[in-house]
């Protein structure tokens, strides 16, 4: 059996080290950083964890809403594509810092890419 990507991006620590430079990042954007104004950031940045670990393939310990039901309430606040792009950039960005080989990342982009239509309710 091939290697998870979450395994392939050194697991835990990986996953922990990305989520936290990741909102770091994002936070300081002043495109998005409004839409996280009211949101409990240690609680945002396990829920993260968690949801990236089930996607990348490790163990699913994700409990939170769905993609479409956690972003709703963005959305209606305005959240549109110019926003998807730049938490993109910053999901790139910390993998590059992180030195992720490239195709990792383009793994890694292929599937928050995918996630478009339910971030944004479509």
């Amino acid at each position: 059996m091939s290697e998870s990507l979450f395994d392939q991006l050194g697991g835990f620590p990986a996953v922990d080290a990305a989520v936290d430079i990741f909102y770091r990042r994002v936070l300081k954007d002043p495109r998005i950083a409004r839409f996280f104004e009211d949101t409990d950031m240690d609680a945002q940045r396990e829920k993260q964890k968690a949801f990236l670990t089930m996607v990348f393939g490790g163990p699913n310990e994700y409990q939170g809403k769905d993609l479409r039901s956690a972003h709703a309430k963005l959305v209606e606040q305005g959240l549109d594509d110019s926003h998807f792009d730049a938490v993109a950039e910053h999901l790139q960005a910390t993998l590059e810092r992180l030195d992720v080989p490239e195709p990792i990342i383009a793994k890694v982009m292929a599937i928050a890419g995918s996630t478009r239509g339910d971030v944004l309710s479509r």
